[in-house]
């Protein structure tokens, strides 16, 4: 079972399952919405149980999707594009130990001008 929560504790969640690997994400809009980069997880959105949704608040971002995020502390939790059974969960949101690794990093074309991607990891212009 894996569980996570935001740092306030008023959305807390577990599921039976995610992926074992972790995406980056560096476009725009995440970056704007993290703060920094977007690393997240992938589980089925039918499997995932909230233990506490006191302060979700879903956000839609655009045309295609929506991002989950407790309305308390700020904590920004989940993507999800519209109609996909699938669910991004932000891997930092996680209880450790996760047994997550790295998988690869999306929009690369867009990441920020501050930071470097090392050279051997997996990278896609976009996505």
């Amino acid at each position: 079972m894996v569980k996570g929560r935001c740092d306030c504790g008023q959305v807390s969640f577990e599921i039976d399952t995610v992926r074992d690997t972790v995406t980056v994400c560096h476009c725009s809009k995440c970056r704007r919405l993290s703060g920094h980069v977007w690393a997240s997880t992938h589980g089925q959105f039918e499997k995932l149980k909230f233990t506490n949704s006191a302060g979700l608040k879903w956000y839609i971002s655009s045309d295609f999707a929506k991002r989950g995020f407790c309305q308390d502390c700020g904590a920004n939790l989940f993507y999800r594009q519209n109609d996909e059974a699938g669910i991004g969960i932000a891997a930092g949101c996680l209880d450790a130990p996760t047994g997550l690794k790295l998988g690869k990093h999306i929009f690369v074309k867009d990441k920020g001008d501050y930071y470097l991607i090392p050279d051997e990891e997996i990278q896609i212009e976009r996505y």
